[in-house]
């Protein structure tokens, strides 16, 4: 059986559609690989398969092998170079000695990684504008040969992308993943749980709450919820603006007895890292704004100003023109802010996953 070299499964869910379960899904997988656990990610959003071009990989090609299929590879398991060292950087950011007399950054360790894996519709489809136009059986189908035809290599971790909803794909992964996995926290494969993603707002948390009680009705644990879209700094002058509300997601949570992971801003680098291929930067305000409101005394703090890094992984004299930087996704995801938030997050669903201690089952 495919699955029986995974550690750890997690199902990504939501009842709402445009609230993000990709995006969360991937950068889920990038902080996992970053603390060293191999990853695969299994993209069962039939109908919309984004996970190859948020991993910047959709000219792969995944290969038929006897028994299945083999995943496509994202990054191997590897030490990436060191990023820029912001341990002695002053109150805005910004690292005191290259700002003022422009001498060289200081650099941290360099930093191993576990590899990254993923399997999508998408990789089988002629282009992008290729529509899916399958009824339910079909679906089911194909959800079923992607659980157990996939050739995974032994993973610490399998991240399920799913499509909104509660409805055929849902049906279909939990029944199959109940039938062929354990949830025993001793045993392998194993259905660790769900993490739930909503948006702030009134309207998405009351579809999202539908999906925590399909989980509860069909017996899959809930790592906790994360509420995605919450809050915006802006880039040049570091106000914060609440788009679309704020806390439903907490609230939510609370009354369902079940964690809440975190909250996740809206970064508009984040977009053009995905889109652009470019290495994020900030400036000062935008920093001071992001971490009045999101951290704490911690120098993992990433990278914040195109000064510091010019001329590393393949910045001009700009820090932000030119060509796509060719440096992997995960290495040029440190110097998102993001990657801090998702690295409490990933810390937090890590101790929760190995621990067995999922609620709403």
């Amino acid at each position: 059986m495919s699955l029986d070299n995974i550690k750890h499964i997690v199902l990504v869910l939501s009842g709402k559609g445009g609230v993000g379960k990709s995006s969360i899904t991937t950068q889920l997988a990038l902080s996992l690989s970053l603390v060293g656990k191999s990853v695969g990610v299994l993209d069962v959003d039939l109908t919309g398969p984004s996970i190859p071009r948020l991993l910047g990989i959709e000219d792969a090609k995944i290969t038929q092998v006897v028994g299945g299929w083999n995943p496509a590879l994202v990054h191997s398991s590897q030490t990436l170079p060191p990023v820029p060292d912001v341990s002695e950087t002053t109150s805005n950011g910004i690292n005191s000695q290259s700002a003022t007399n422009g001498s060289a950054v200081t650099f941290s360790n360099a930093q191993p990684i576990g590899a990254l894996y993923a399997i999508s519709l998408g990789f089988l489809l002629p282009s992008r504008d290729s529509a899916v136009v399958w009824r339910g059986p079909k679906k089911t189908a194909m959800v079923r040969q992607f659980l157990t035809d996939v050739m995974w290599p032994p993973l610490d971790y399998l991240l399920i992308d799913t499509p909104p909803g509660t409805s055929d794909e849902h049906i279909s992964l939990a029944e199959t993943l109940l039938q062929q996995t354990t949830q025993s926290p001793s045993s392998a494969p194993r259905l660790a749980g769900a993490v739930i993603v909503t948006t702030p707002q009134a309207v998405a948390v009351s579809d999202v709450r539908k999906e925590l009680s399909f989980c509860r009705k069909v017996g899959i644990g809930v790592l906790g919820v994360v509420e995605n879209m919450s809050g915006y700094v802006c880039e040049c002058c570091g106000e914060e603006t609440n788009l679309f509300g704020r806390g439903g997601g907490e609230v939510m949570a609370q009354e369902f007895g079940v964690r809440f992971l975190g909250r996740v801003p809206i970064d508009g680098q984040w977009g053009c890292l995905i889109e652009e291929g470019k290495r994020p930067w900030y400036g000062k305000k935008a920093v001071n704004g992001y971490e009045d409101e999101h951290s704490e005394e911690d120098a993992d703090t990433p990278q914040t100003r195109s000064e510091e890094l010019d001329g590393v992984d393949g910045h001009g004299s700009n820090g932000v023109e030119g060509s796509r930087d060719r440096a992997l996704l995960v290495d040029k995801y440190r110097s998102c802010l993001l990657s801090k938030v998702f690295g409490d997050i990933t810390r937090e669903m890590v101790d929760i996953v190995e621990a067995g201690r999922a609620n709403g089952t």
